[in-house]
């Protein structure tokens, strides 16, 4: 389910963490003039986000807690119940975990007594915009923070979200699919990274606009050059090897 733009109110928030992806969602809100605090856990990028943003600040862990009234966890799930263990959370608080791997029960006994709101999985597309989100729990707070620029993807449960979560890392191959045939062209003619900007351009427009199996039909003309590789690709197993990898990793191998 698709959900609608934001209704502009803005947030006192607090990020814990400033990692790559959280960096990029401290990037990708900040313009909607939140009052963000983030972590000093990673000082360099904690310090470029405040001198970027006026409307950043930093502070440490707790002092991220005290100054927001809704808190995004962007920790590692292994090592966040130790780090949050020695905080004071207050009863009106909202949290929303960035954490793969932790659910909502998980979270909310780490976040007590305050609320585990919504579980958020932002990419880094996210700092500029267009970038897809998915979420589960309260939609309507994540809508509220990151929907004004982003698409939301709302889940219902967590066997919903682990899926979402396998099926995104199709990501990684079709890159590695598309750097490889851009390596290839990259040998064949005058401009390399022309080449690479082409292959680029034309997966993600074909993709954004239209359904991938209507794409697939649409790239089958018989004796094509798409139709011959697609079918070379599937002789040699692909199909198979994607949905063997999918399984694995859902059963957390």
């Amino acid at each position: 389910m698709n959900i609608g733009q934001t209704g502009g109110q803005v947030m006192r928030i607090g990020v814990m963490g400033t990692g790559t992806i959280a960096s990029a969602v401290v990037r990708g809100i900040a313009g909607q003039g939140h009052l963000i605090t983030v972590s000093e856990r990673s000082a360099r990028h904690a310090q470029a986000l405040a001198e970027a943003f006026g409307n950043v600040t930093v502070a440490d862990n707790q002092g991220v807690i005290d100054r927001s009234d809704v808190v995004l966890l962007g920790l590692m799930a292994e090592v966040a119940a130790d780090i949050l263990a020695p905080l004071s959370f207050r009863p009106d608080q909202q949290v929303i975990s960035m954490m793969a791997g932790a659910t909502l029960g998980q979270v909310a006994t780490m976040v007590a007594p305050a609320q585990a709101a919504a579980i958020m999985v932002p990419f880094p597309g996210i700092a500029t915009g267009g970038s897809p989100v998915i979420a589960q729990g309260d939609i309507a707070l994540v809508q509220d923070i990151v929907a004004s620029a982003n698409t939301v993807y709302a889940v219902d449960t967590e066997e919903e979200l682990a899926a979402y979560l396998c099926a995104q890392a199709v990501l990684s191959p079709v890159a590695r699919l598309a750097e490889d045939a851009a390596g290839w062209l990259g040998t064949r003619v005058a401009d390399r990274q022309a080449g690479e900007a082409f292959l680029r351009h034309l997966i993600s427009s074909s993709l954004a606009s239209s359904a991938v199996g209507a794409l697939v039909e649409a790239l089958n003309t018989p004796g094509g050059y798409n139709q011959r590789l697609r079918l070379t690709l599937e002789q040699g197993g692909m199909r198979e090897t994607l949905r063997a990898g999918l399984d694995r990793l859902e059963s957390g191998e």
